[in-house]
């Protein structure tokens, strides 16, 4: 149920042309559907203020065009499918319109908000990270906010770094992304005002443990403001930095 459907049933209750007893039956209307293999949450929107995402791996093209159905059905028109891989998309578009992001393997249905708010910036340590920031980014941008992109700008070269440091101090959040030793996210929690989101990336040679060293670095953080998701977590990120960017009064 998307935010604008309930304020309808409760604009009508309000007005008189339904009952209590009909408005509550209203609200709990279906509030998801099993499908057997999956049980599609309609009212995930209202809330928590963004409608249910699909986890695209281990999932068949058939499940999750059964899911996108459902939720298209009950009035989502944005849906956001995450970890979608090359071949799968290709099926799913055969049967429902998708716009396929290969570089954040992400499928989106429908379309990205026209109006976006605040301003996140993304930023890695290295091209090798792009694809968890563009999961990040494009989760993001599909939540409603401007997102602004800095890639490669680690601290093996930190001149790439400082030579933005505007579009850092103007951040509303930042998510820091690095593989290898992971140190980004210190440096630019020691530069920023703003709440720094890290992810460790599972880039890196035999000793960075396919994410582990940068996972501990950057819970071993001295900066302040610093917060850690799980290792490739780029949606995690995108979707916390929505949350803190929309939040009312910052």
């Amino acid at each position: 149920m998307e935010n604008n459907d309930l304020q309808k049933i409760l604009q009508s209750l309000a007005d008189g042309k339904i009952s209590v007893s009909d408005a509550v039956l209203k609200i709990k209307n279906k509030p998801f559907e099993d499908l057997g293999y999956a049980k599609p949450d309609f009212h995930r929107k209202a809330r928590q203020g963004a409608s249910e995402v699909i986890y695209g791996a281990g999932k068949t093209p058939g499940q999750i065009i059964g899911i996108s159905q459902a939720l298209i059905n009950n009035g989502q028109k944005n849906i956001l499918i995450t970890k979608l891989d090359k071949e799968k998309a290709g099926i799913i578009g055969k049967e429902i319109q998708l716009d396929y992001k290969e570089t954040a393997k992400i499928g989106i249905i429908g379309s990205m908000p026209k109006e976006k708010i605040g301003k996140i910036v993304v930023a890695t340590g290295g091209t090798s990270d792009i694809p968890v920031a563009e999961e990040a980014a494009v989760t993001a941008e599909m939540l409603g906010n401007n997102v602004v992109r800095l890639y490669d700008v680690g601290v093996a070269g930190i001149h790439r770094l400082l030579s933005n440091t505007d579009e850092i101090m103007t951040a509303r959040v930042i998510i820091a992304i690095a593989g290898m030793e992971g140190a980004l996210a210190s440096v630019i929690g020691g530069l920023a005002d703003c709440p720094v989101i890290a992810v460790p990336t599972s880039v890196g040679y035999g000793a960075s443990f396919g994410g582990i060293a940068a996972l501990l670095s950057m819970l071993n953080s001295c900066a302040s403001g610093v917060s850690v998701v799980n290792i490739d977590n780029g949606f995690g990120a995108g979707y916390q930095a929505s949350m803190i960017n929309r939040m009312k009064g910052l």
